[in-house]
């Protein structure tokens, strides 16, 4: 096939399969077969009553029972084998006079005419579907009591207070209460309605951009992604939350410490938005529709803080802790501070917990999508905060996916016995290298058909993974050596029981990050430095901690392409501070 050249369907191969796919089927013998019938009935009524002198049609009337039982006897392919019968079924195909053929033709004239009127007559029932309501709104579901009009008259009456009616982003937190939207939609609902071009919002203008929300779009979440969403989409891409969360570094009294650590920004910003799409973007498009985020708790974090003025208290999205975790993890295995780590760096996490062969898979592109990256063998910090939310929670669907996916090595959508045979072999090495003798293969795969409860024989499913309470002791048996001694010093039921408490309340991701955090504020206090020699200072409980920002790492733009999802370069978000 030359290069360019694009393969069509033979459009007549396949209605000819379907037509005989169809005709093979009993209910179309059945039918047919009734139809035969009729005709064969009607036919002999129409000849009773037509010119008896006729010899031709005395002949073909003495022919037709005959030929008709034949057909009639037979299934749907002595139709297409007999012409001869079904010459007897179409008079017009006989061989007749002029005079004849035009009788024939009257006597089908009359018949069709009778079995028109007949259907004519029958009454069809009436159609269901007028009955149905509207059942899917993508925009959500009009309200009926909106008044639209008082609405805009509370807006109009707010930018009246503004000089020459016109608001700036520091004005824009009023016209977000008038619009009746929490605090810090204020930024996205200035930079849709243009503010970023002229530094303010007229009036006018924004009272045109909100009308047509609120008469397109009924609830938060389609307001949400039409105010960020970029024109003629219906979805947001990473680059969409950018001016958004920038707003909320700016202005958020918990985050006032880094207003003199711009080289931050952009680093705790996209570790917020890998953290928007680990638990909003479900399907893994890398584009957060009305309906993923309609489903998630994300908006209801946007409306909390505003009333929570410590932002460590939100640790599902916004927590200045978890990032500062993350990124301290990150920089340590980047050791060449370029803010990309290669496989022998991934190896160093926990002491070289995770073994070789799944440190392959997360390089060989089953979690991560990266085009600048994966080419060079690498992972960015996107990548990173992904791959460490997976390792220190695995029982979360996002993790749980993440890890099927590096497991999967054939891409079959299931874990077969040989698949987990080859991650637990590099275990058994492990054990044997320090001196422990590990558990033959197949009673540690009793063990775990036991724990997960397949619903299938021979394979282990996604679905069978998630419906498991247990699934960290699982992954951590085939790929990290250190967990899967601690789960071996514990007795299942005892950490059945802990998974079901504690859940609840916090998560093994929450946890963890707890303890890290201490760990690095009491090293902090201690005085301690960094194996590069330079002093970092991020604590937000110090007063001073603005003062002793004072990094003396290489300054580069650090928003990577979070190659988890799509298509998507954050690259293209540029601060002054981060170049020289």
């Amino acid at each position: 096939m030359s290069p360019g050249k694009v393969l069509q369907p033979v459009l007549k191969m396949k209605v000819d399969e379907l037509f005989l796919c169809w005709l093979s089927q009993p209910a179309t013998q059945l039918a047919l077969k009734d139809c035969l019938r009729r005709i064969k009935n009607e036919e002999k009524a129409v000849i009773s009553n037509g010119d008896s002198g006729n010899g031709k049609n005395d002949r073909f009337a003495n022919k037709n029972p005959n030929s008709k039982q034949c057909i009639l006897g037979d299934t749907g392919l002595s139709l297409s084998l007999s012409p001869p019968q079904l010459s007897t079924t179409l008079p017009l195909a006989t061989p007749a006079t002029p005079r004849n053929i035009s009788n024939v033709r009257a006597t089908r004239r009359s018949s069709g005419t009778r079995v028109v009127q007949t259907k004519k007559e029958e009454t069809l029932p009436p159609s269901l579907s007028q009955n149905i309501p509207t059942f899917y709104f993508p925009r959500g579901c009009p309200k009926e009591k909106v008044n639209i009009d008082a609405v805009i008259a509370k807006i109009e009456r707010t930018f009246s207070e503004f000089p020459n009616e016109r608001a700036t982003l520091e004005d824009m937190g009023k016209v977000a209460k008038a619009c009746e939207c929490p605090l810090y939609w204020k930024g996205p609902l200035f930079y849709c309605a243009g503010g970023e071009r002229t530094g303010y919002v007229s009036v006018h203008k924004f009272v045109a951009m909100w009308r047509k929300i609120l008469q397109t779009c009924y609830d938060d979440a389609a307001k949400f992604v039409h105010l960020l969403m970029n024109p003629g989409c219906n979805y947001l891409v990473q680059e969409d939350f950018i001016p958004f969360l920038q707003d909320v570094v700016n202005s958020h009294p918990g985050l006032s410490f880094l207003k003199e650590a711009a080289e931050f920004h952009s680093r705790y910003i996209t570790t917020v938005i890998q953290r928007i799409f680990y638990t909003v973007n479900r399907s893994w498009s890398g584009k957060i529709t009305c309906n993923e985020l309609r489903k998630s708790n994300f908006l209801q974090n946007v409306a909390l803080l505003e009333e929570e003025a410590d932002i460590n208290q939100l640790t599902d999205y916004f927590s200045y802790e978890h990032f500062y975790v993350i990124y301290c993890k990150f920089w340590e295995l980047d050791t060449d501070h370029d803010l990309y780590i290669d496989r022998k760096d991934l190896a160093r996490h926990n002491d070289h917990a995770i073994s070789n062969r799944m440190i392959e898979r997360i390089f060989s592109g089953a979690v991560t999508r990266g085009r600048k990256a994966q080419k060079d063998g690498k992972i960015s910090y996107a990548d990173f905060v992904w791959f460490l939310i997976s390792e220190e929670d695995k029982k979360t669907p996002t993790s749980i996916e993440y890890w099927f996916r590096c497991m999967d090595l054939d891409g079959d959508g299931a874990l077969s016995m040989y698949e987990l045979e080859y991650f637990y072999e590099e275990q058994c090495q492990k054990l044997d290298n320090m001196a422990i003798e590990p558990l033959p293969f197949e009673d540690c795969l009793c063990q775990m058909l036991d724990l997960v409860k397949p619903q299938y024989e021979g394979k282990i499913t996604l679905h069978d993974l998630k419906r498991c309470k247990l699934t960290d002791v699982f992954f951590d048996t085939f790929f990290n050596i250190e967990k899967y001694l601690d789960h071996e010093q514990k007795d299942q039921f005892s950490m059945l029981r802990d998974g079901e408490g504690e859940s609840q309340e916090v998560s093994d991701w929450e946890r963890y990050a707890a303890e890290e955090y201490d760990i690095l504020v009491a090293e902090e206090a201690a005085g301690d430095q960094w194996n590069d020699g330079y002093e970092a200072e991020l604590n937000p409980v110090d007063h001073q901690k603005a003062s002793v920002l004072k990094y003396q790492m290489e300054k580069r733009p650090f928003f990577e392409m979070p190659s988890h999802l799509a298509g998507v370069d954050l690259d293209e978000y540029d601060y002054e501070e981060d170049f020289e």
